[in-house]
């Protein structure tokens, strides 16, 4: 029974910073969008944008209660616990200092991003209607259960929560295992089942407007303070420490991925300004309540210059990866939850300590174990689901459609009518108008 009393500061804090984690689709949505080819944007925006549909919807019906409910063996919430969250709307039901509808709100904001991040990798070739059906049964199968897992901590919502949580004890502030790595490893299992794009190795795949793919960065890392300020569910100081550390990370990791660039590659990218800012963000996230501002500079020059290696991999190892998702999420996510393990600060909000600061391996040990569970999880089913649906109803586009672009394919529209200025005057037949007098014209 919660003891606490309503803070209308803290209410206000989670809100605001549940409306920040929401606008975080949007802003992927301009992110991937700029990064795909032209005939490709609208497809890309699409597929973060259903989500908040898919994912709101479900979340309502049974997602929150497969969260947060009553847990069944630490594994999954129940799903009648709390469906359909009217029983949230007893001025009774509260997390800490807020209500818990408003919890359910920020969580849901959580699951909608979590869900839309995988599309990045499967850019250029995945039907719309597939890509639909795989957003819910994912949500249902795999990101609910991690997010119990990691998130549902035992005398929270429920009486009982999940088992890394509660049981292994893995630190994970606001979702570097439930959400980057959970969504890492299932772009990885997509795009082995989906296979590359048509070209690919061999056609240049640039993308098509870096200005779109800026502001998406830009409006994440703005959103981004929501999402790991907003996961201290209170306007204290434990947020004051998430909100530095993001800005530490990010930062630091823009600077290193641009120095890889400049050093490998002789220029320095807007592109992998972007990036940076990102697999920054990516790496703080675990992080941001466990680490000092300097350890979180750390994290970010690690997740930066990890992250901007890692995405070679793809090359190497022969899958398709459009946008990076497996490099930045799942590389960054792992980069920044094991980094607790040798950089937790006794002084930080979650009070442990690690190897550097004479803690041992116990926190490691516990880091790596909740990495390799969802790891584990995220991939293997993720796969079969990708296999289910292959060979039901199908999930890649035709040859043709890839080719001619998948925008008017799958949505009979385009992202840039350029029609008024793809033809010179030479080109069109010229008419004109010559108006005829009453008297003149023909019966």
């Amino acid at each position: 029974m919660n003891l606490l009393e309503l803070s209308a500061g803290d209410t206000a804090w989670v809100l605001a910073s549940a409306a920040l984690v929401l606008l975080m689709t949007p802003a992927l949505a301009f992110f991937y969008g700029g990064m795909v080819r032209a005939k490709s944007v609208l497809n890309m925006l699409m597929m973060s944008i259903i989500t908040m549909a898919v994912v709101g919807v479900l979340w309502i019906l049974v997602g929150f209660s497969m969260a947060f409910g009553d847990s069944i063996g630490g594994v999954v919430g129940n799903p009648l616990t709390f469906a359909g969250l009217s029983s949230l709307m007893s001025p009774d039901a509260m997390v800490g200092t807020i209500p818990t509808m408003v919890f359910a709100g920020f969580q849901c904001a959580f699951a909608i991003i979590a869900v839309a991040l995988v599309s990045g990798a499967v850019a250029d070739r995945m039907k719309f209607s597939a890509w639909i059906v795989f957003a819910a049964v994912w949500a249902l199968l795999v990101y609910f259960p991690a997010a119990h897992w990691v998130f549902a901590f035992d005398d929270s919502v429920s009486a009982t929560g999940g088992f890394i949580a509660n049981t292994i004890g893995a630190i994970d502030f606001a979702g570097g295992t439930a959400i980057h790595i959970n969504a890492g490893a299932a772009a990885l299992a997509l795009c082995v089942v989906l296979g590359p794009r048509l070209g690919w190795g061999r056609t240049p795949m640039r993308p098509h407007n870096l200005t779109l793919v800026m502001l998406g960065a830009g409006l994440l890392w703005f959103g981004w303070f929501g999402f790991n300020g907003g996961s201290a569910l209170a306007a204290n100081g434990t947020a004051g420490v998430a909100w530095v550390n993001t800005l530490a990370g990010a930062a630091a990791a823009m600077i290193g991925w641009l120095v890889v660039e400049r050093l490998r590659d002789g220029h320095a990218t807007t592109l992998g300004a972007a990036s940076g800012i990102v697999a920054g963000l990516v790496g703080i996230t675990p992080a941001c309540a466990a680490v000092s501002p300097l350890g979180a500079l750390a994290i970010g020059l690690l997740a930066g210059v990890g992250c901007a290696f890692l995405i070679g991999l793809k090359n190497k190892l022969g899958y398709d990866d459009s946008l990076d998702v497996v490099g930045v999420h799942l590389g960054g996510g792992l980069i920044g939850t094991l980094a607790i393990g040798f950089l937790a600060d006794p002084a930080s909000p979650t009070a442990a300590a690690g190897i550097l600061y004479g803690g041992g391996f116990a926190v490691m040990w516990a880091q790596f174990l909740g990495a390799a569970a969802v790891l584990a999880y995220s991939f293997v089913v993720t796969f079969a689901i990708a296999k289910v649906l292959d060979v039901t109803i199908g999930i890649r586009v035709s040859e043709t459609a890839e080719t001619a672009g998948i925008d008017n394919a799958e949505h009979a529209e385009t992202g840039y009518d350029l029609s008024h200025v793809a033809y010179s005057s030479h080109s069109v037949r010229q008419t004109i108008v010559v108006p005829v007098r009453e008297e003149e014209s023909v019966a």
